[in-house]
């Protein structure tokens, strides 16, 4: 493909923004090539500055499990928008799209918008400090919940793919307070807690690993934590910006009757733009600013054109049959996949759950960061590039999940495992 004008924009792009890029993901580094910009996109395609188009399984990370510019979602967004962009005052919209979120998650009592998933996990670990009146806080190797200062602590996604497991200028006395468990190694979990006896606030956690690929929580796995944090007094978070209304209209806590105290999500709720949430227990968020005093604030929280925007999406989610087709589907593109791996010499496993998956160049199962960590990534970029030429776009990088979207059509499945037939054959 020819990708000249993809070129000279990132090339201008390099000039004044760092690395070319607004998140460090997007600059293909680990695939061994430039990124494509795009121009537009419509249900399952994108098109970029040279006029290739790509079927897409990125779906902006995500959120599009409608495909992109659903009539409904660009109506909603084109009426809002017609009223004014922004107010930095309540509105009705805010409280319908809140009513959604509840009625969906049932664990959810009281819910607070923000504007990024950053902005929600950061909230929520403020404010199980503030509950609990204790500082210190548990995640997981290669879960990523945002770039908050305590959460840069072995997180996976884009500092995985560089292979940096922290940042710099994260202070020390930061990240002291964050302890680190191997995902679904329970055992290792409960002594970390007895160590610390009476000193977590919080475990927070992707309850499907979806920044080192796509990983499943082994069976009694989250069923542990939720024990151990009730007997131990301490905040399970559910980080769901990924998963949440994904994986199940109420997200991986509804698939695997696990519930959180407090819920983070994103994504999805925003169709598009951008937007986060956190929400759970009344008397745990009643402890948010202005009733308590945990003090949390955002100007463009609960933004006109993003409540409208995940209204519409979220009422389209409720359709009958919605998440059987994307079942279905995911399910048939993974079955093609398997079929066309099987009969090249690379190690690969697949990892799936709903309309998240992911491709490992790897023996499997893949059930941690240290597992993950095997992958063959050179490999993994040959393929990419591949599939790239043969106008399939995937995330680029090993450790991010691919997406599903109920746009993509059999045909679109068909050009893709055909695609992937091609590119295993020429590695």
């Amino acid at each position: 493909m020819n990708h000249q004008q993809s070129e000279a924009l990132f090339s201008a792009a390099k000039n004044v923004i760092p690395g070319g890029v607004n998140s460090p993901v997007r600059a293909f580094k680990s695939v061994g090539c430039n990124p494509i910009f795009i121009e537009k996109a419509a249900g399952s395609k994108i098109y970029d500055a040279d006029g290739n188009e790509y079927i897409d399984y990125v779906g902006s990370w995500g959120p599009m499990i409608l495909g992109h510019c659903h009539p409904k979602v660009v109506e909603a967004i084109q009426q809002a928008a017609a009223g004014g962009a922004s107010y930095g005052a309540p509105t009705a919209r805010e409280t319908e799209l809140a009513e959604l979120v509840c009625q969906a998650y049932p664990n959810i009592e009281k819910i607070r918008m923000v504007s990024s998933g950053t902005e929600a996990t950061m909230s929520a670990i403020r404010l199980a400090r503030g509950y609990t009146g204790r500082d210190k806080i548990l995640k997981f190797d290669g879960c990523y919940h945002g770039h908050a200062d305590s959460l840069l602590v072995k997180a996976g996604s884009g500092l995985a793919t560089f292979g940096v497991p922290t940042s710099l200028g994260v202070p020390a006395d930061f990240a002291k307070y964050t302890l680190t468990a191997t995902y679904n190694d329970l055992a290792e979990v409960k002594e970390l807690v007895a160590a610390n006896k009476g000193e977590l606030s919080c475990i927070i956690l992707e309850p499907i690993a979806g920044n080192m690929g796509c990983v499943p929580p082994v069976p009694g796995f989250l069923e542990g934590l939720r024990e151990l944090c009730t007997a131990e007094g301490i905040l399970l978070i559910v980080d769901e910006v990924m998963t949440g209304f994904r994986v199940a209209y109420g997200g991986a806590q509804e698939r695997f009757n696990v519930r959180g105290d407090l819920v983070c999500l994103g994504k999805i709720i925003g169709g598009g733009l951008p937007v986060g949430a956190f929400g759970g227990k009344r008397e745990i968020m009643d402890s948010l600013s202005p009733e308590g005093g945990v003090y949390q604030a955002g100007t463009l929280s609960g933004n006109p054109l993003a409540m409208s925007a995940g209204i519409a999406t979220l009422r389209l989610l409720q359709e009958e049959g919605f998440y059987q087709q994307i079942e279905e589907k995911s399910a048939y593109l993974e079955k093609g996949l398997s079929q066309v791996a099987g009969q090249s010499s690379v190690a690969t496993c697949r990892q799936r759950v709903g309309g998240m998956f992911c491709t490992y160049f790897q023996q499997g199962p893949v059930t941690s960061f240290a597992d993950s960590a095997q992958r063959d990534t050179v490999t993994f970029s040959k393929f990419f590039r591949n599939m790239l030429d043969h106008g399939i776009n995937l995330a680029p990088s090993q450790f991010e999940a691919g997406f599903m979207s109920v746009a993509h059509t059999l045909e679109d499945l068909d050009r893709t495992i055909e695609a992937a037939e091609k590119s295993f054959s020429a590695l």
